[in-house]
This record gives structure tokens, sequence and C-alpha cells, in this order.
């Protein structure tokens, strides 16, 4: 079964938290910390239940989230 990775770039986020409200699997969450600009930011809290649908990247207004998937060994 595949894995995947979810990449945030904090220090552009704005806090909007479409890609947590987006994200089928509830892997995201809102951070209780905050980047330079003073906006709370997402990040991965269930990385292994990720599905790779990438909701979450292709909803964020700011580009701010990008999906990887991990390559098996082998």
């Amino acid at each position: 079964m595949p894995s995947f990775e979810v990449e945030i770039k904090s220090m552009i986020c704005k806090g909007c938290a479409i890609c947590v409200e987006v994200c089928p699997e509830a892997c995201l969450a809102m951070s209780e910390n905050f980047n330079k600009s003073g906006h709370y930011y997402p990040e991965a809290v269930v990385i292994e239940k990720c599905t790779g649908c990438g909701a979450c990247a292709n909803l964020c207004p700011d580009f701010a989230v990008t999906v990887y998937k991990i390559k098996e060994a082998g």
C-alpha cells in the first residue's frame, strides 16, 4: 500500500483551514503554533491515513500544501 507525505509551507500559509476541512480522512489539524505573519497553520496529525487524494493541495488558495507519494523500498 502506498504511503504519502504532506508538506505544508507554514511561512506562506494564511491559516484559512480549507485543507483541514476538505481532508476526507481528517489527516490535518490546525497547529497551536503560528508563523511570522501571525497565522496559525495546519499540520499532519494522522498522516498514515492519507490516501494521497490531493484535495488539501488542490484547494489551498496560497499553494502552501503539497502531497508526495513516498516510494516503496524494494
